[in-house]
């Protein structure tokens, strides 16, 4: 993207009380973000769902030399940039409506390739805690997964040096701008996992602290992953936050029971007793819930109908499996921009043909 362009995308993101549900639809009804900016208060005040008081907002918001000074500020301490409308923004987070409209990064990742699994849970972890975490992540190592988490003191900084230990890629999602670690004292690893994956941010880097940053963070994490894992909290915390993103988001979700008078098990049992988490002791059940124990098998009685006459989407989704094999629905959704209440039933058509193969973990590929 032009640095001008990201110009108004960072300016965008900078306007007060309006996140980026209110921006992606400004942006979509005027065709950029610039025009944001430029655009008449009339032309404004004409786009649907879109009142005074945000008009108002926008025109009486002096952003752009703001933004201006971001963007120097990107450019000089080599920080990657992606917006919502960029290939490589991660496809998992463009079916969340309230993903971020940018966000900001230290490291070298590919966000659409591969598995991704969030591990969370209380600042206040103990041995059992730590022990079900490590032996988490080092069962499920062979599958390579990316290792998501909040950089946190407890389960969260565990997980990170856990996937670390095994050679996994890990994210670490920040609660503050990327030029703020905290807490301080995990500062070395924020560069170790930049080496390893990347130290990843929503806040440009004049966002002064505010703890309930990191509430609107725990999305991403749940937003970024297939499935999330929390290993122990308590009733209430920033771990069960994420879950209820994670189950808002269609994800999988697995907790770790604990013991009934440990407090920092309560809220892993309360999850599983409301059915809101699957209940995992291993990486194994993980495996099985995810179907990663399953070998890859293609349907060796479906035929492909001869001189099949393929609609329109059919003709999409085929193109784009030629060049993306075992493409996971989400992603197919997104680039071949189908529904994913029609895309399932368009597959399951497919399927029956003999045109498509479904995989283990919602995939998909040509027959």
């Amino acid at each position: 993207m032009k640095p001008q362009e990201l110009l108004y995308f960072i300016a965008t993101s900078m306007l007060q009380d309006i996140g980026p549900i209110k921006a992606k639809h400004l942006i979509s009804y005027l065709g950029s973000p610039e025009q944001i900016f430029k655009d008449s208060t009339a032309t404004l005040s004409k786009i649907p769902n879109v009142g005074q008081a945000i008009v108002q907002a926008i025109k009486e918001q002096d952003v752009l030399s703001l933004a201006e000074k971001e963007l120097d500020y990107i450019i000089k301490n080599n920080i990657n940039v992606l917006t919502y409308v960029d290939n490589d923004y991660p496809y998992r987070m463009k079916n969340c409506e309230d993903s971020p409209l940018l966000f900001f990064f230290k490291g070298d990742i590919d966000f659409n390739n591969g598995k991704f699994i969030s591990i969370v849970g209380t600042r206040n972890a103990t041995d059992y805690g730590k022990t079900c975490c490590r032996n988490l992540v080092k069962s499920i190592s062979k599958h390579n997964p990316v290792i998501v988490s909040g950089l946190a003191f407890g389960i969260d900084i565990c997980a990170h040096k856990e996937a670390l230990a095994n050679g996994l890629q890990t994210i670490a999602v920040l609660g503050t701008q990327l030029g703020q670690i905290s807490p301080t004292s995990h500062i070395e690893i924020a560069k170790n996992i930049s080496k390893q994956g990347c130290v990843l941010s929503e806040y440009h880097s004049q966002t002064k602290f505010d703890s309930k940053l990191f509430v609107r963070r725990n999305r991403i994490i749940a937003a970024l992953s297939d499935a999330t894992i929390v290993v122990e909290s308590k009733t209430k915390g920033g771990a069960l936050i994420t879950a209820d993103f994670a189950n808002q988001y269609n994800r999988d979700v697995c907790a770790f029971p604990g013991n009934i008078g440990n407090r920092f098990s309560q809220g892993c049992n309360q999850l599983i007793k409301e059915n809101k988490a699957a209940l995992i002791e291993s990486g194994e059940d993980l495996e099985k819930l995810l179907n990663w124990d399953i070998e890859t098998k293609t349907n060796k009685n479906a035929q492909k109908e001869l001189f099949v006459n393929l609609s329109d989407e059919e003709q999409k989704i085929v193109s784009y499996l030629n060049t993306n094999p075992e493409a996971p629905i989400d992603k197919i959704a997104v680039m071949c921009e189908i529904p994913m209440s029609k895309l399932s039933s368009l597959l399951l058509s497919m399927e029956f043909k003999g045109l498509v193969c479904c995989l283990p973990g919602k995939c998909f590929k040509n027959t």
